[in-house]
């Protein structure tokens, strides 16, 4: 495999850039540092998305092991995943479907075993994700996990909202003000001892009491995004609780297009888009800077 060979692509304008490196030879975890993924991610001076997916084997990382205990064996593929700042990232929605899209149209998987999942590594745990009949891609989430309730500040406004876990943290805040209102240049100030890892914030209007929402988030490590897949569930999942429902299928509008996120009362399945924009070749040019 090129080492100098990467793609970029994205699901609901969620955009990454993939590194495809099969045989974990072209960005071994010393060459991929927090520097190299910021250049990467740098819309100006790099290719510029909100992360990096190094698409791997996971023999190939040094985490795996830990992250995925006895499903490692189950998982040949794991999505190394880094924010636009350079740190890990433990999972995302959007960022797998493009995964799974990239490994088809790599040819390192056929579309047509993925109906009923492959199994993917990622440092929130082992994830099933697969190839869905309208040509998108589903995800099992795994159970959203509610952890306690928390504050948003923006502008001097309050937002109260629920701690979620989707294997990265998250607040979603169900709010009557109407998100497109919203100054999200700025990361919103929440409480560091709730969430003393940093978390995304989910800002959400409810269409129809637990069928349908429509969101922005600002996701830590990055800033305002046009969509987040595990924030689309945490977001399905308030709404549901609000409405006093267990169970049910959330429309899910992002800036960056349309998820659906269906909660069982076991699982979470998310479903949407994931496009390759471009292939190429980064120049030695680049790599030397």
């Amino acid at each position: 495999m090129n080492a100098r060979r990467v793609l970029v692509g994205h699901g609901t304008e969620n955009d990454f850039v993939v590194l495809p490196d099969p045989d974990g030879t072209g960005w071994p975890e010393d060459r991929l540092d927090a520097r190299v993924v910021r250049r990467l991610c740098d819309r100006r001076a790099g290719l510029g998305g909100d992360g990096v997916l190094r698409v791997v084997r996971s023999v190939h990382v040094p985490d795996a092991p830990t992250v995925l205990g006895e499903a490692l064996g189950r998982c040949e593929w794991f999505m190394d995943h880094r924010n636009a700042d350079g740190s890990t990232a433990e999972m995302c929605g959007n960022g797998i479907r493009l995964f799974l899209h990239v490994l088809v149209a790599e040819g390192l998987v056929e579309r047509s075993a993925c109906a009923e999942g492959l199994w993917v590594g990622t440092r929130g745990g082992p994830r099933r994700v697969g190839a869905a009949p309208d040509g998108g891609y589903w995800v099992d989430m795994g159970p959203a996990r509610p952890f306690g309730d928390g504050t948003a500040e923006l502008d001097g406004a309050v937002f109260p909202g629920r701690a979620v876990s989707m294997g990265n943290p998250h607040l979603a805040c169900l709010t009557r003000v109407d998100v497109d209102t919203l100054d999200l240049t700025a990361a919103p100030a929440v409480d560091a001892g709730l969430f003393p890892d940093g978390v995304n914030v989910e800002f959400v209007n409810v269409v129809e009491p637990g069928r349908h929402v429509r969101l922005r988030v600002s996701e830590r490590g990055v800033g305002e995004t046009r969509s987040c897949g595990t924030g689309a569930c945490a977001a399905a999942w308030t709404a549901l609780e609000a409405a006093g429902a267990a169970t049910g299928t959330v429309t899910v509008d992002v800036p960056g297009g349309r998820l659906r996120v269906t909660v069982d009362g076991r699982t979470t399945v998310l479903t949407g888009p994931a496009v390759v924009v471009a292939a190429g070749e980064l120049t030695a040019e680049w790599l030397a800077g």
